[in-house]
């Protein structure tokens, strides 16, 4: 289990699916890519999709994703994402009252209950008082992160 924090995008894509009866049907699908911009999201996505879809196929939206982290999980049956929030709990010095702020991971796993697992596990690791608000399973089809090319982890020059 690993977590990255980024700049998160959702990008829906537009395409003719082949379904399982082989008949075609106009599906529009979910994803989420890593990126510095809404430019560099939808060319990131048009790269990834143009790699799994024969076809043609469109961007039909692309908007920031309001998550703070990803959690990835590398078991072979995690194939959900989960949206999470989680509250963290402080104390005001001052009025020594219970302070709770909410933030949004995306979680990934296989049941709902093994996002519960990746949440505690992650976050075990912490000194963070932390609630579990609320876990849904999201209609993502997939979370492509953002990899360094082979040729960027080359010295610009050797001297």
């Amino acid at each position: 289990m690993r977590s990255r924090t980024a700049n998160w995008f959702e990008c829906k894509i537009r395409y003719e699916k082949t379904m399982e009866d082989g008949l075609q049907k106009k599906v529009v699908e979910t994803y989420v890519v890593d990126a510095l911009s809404f430019t560099e999201a939808e060319q990131r996505i048009m790269e990834e999709m143009s790699s799994y879809i024969s076809g043609e196929f469109e961007v039909n939206d692309i908007k920031r994703a309001a998550y703070k982290e990803i959690f990835f999980s590398d078991e072979e049956l995690a194939d959900r994402w989960y949206k999470t929030k989680l509250q963290f709990i402080t104390i005001d010095e001052k009025t020594e009252k219970e302070k709770r702020s909410s933030v949004n991971y995306l979680v990934q796993a296989g049941t709902l209950n093994g996002a519960v697992k990746n949440i505690d596990e992650v976050m075990g690791g912490t000194m963070i008082d932390y609630v579990i608000a609320s876990v849904a399973e999201t209609t993502l089809m997939d979370v492509f992160e953002y990899k360094k090319k082979e040729q960027d982890d080359k010295p610009e020059f050797e001297g």
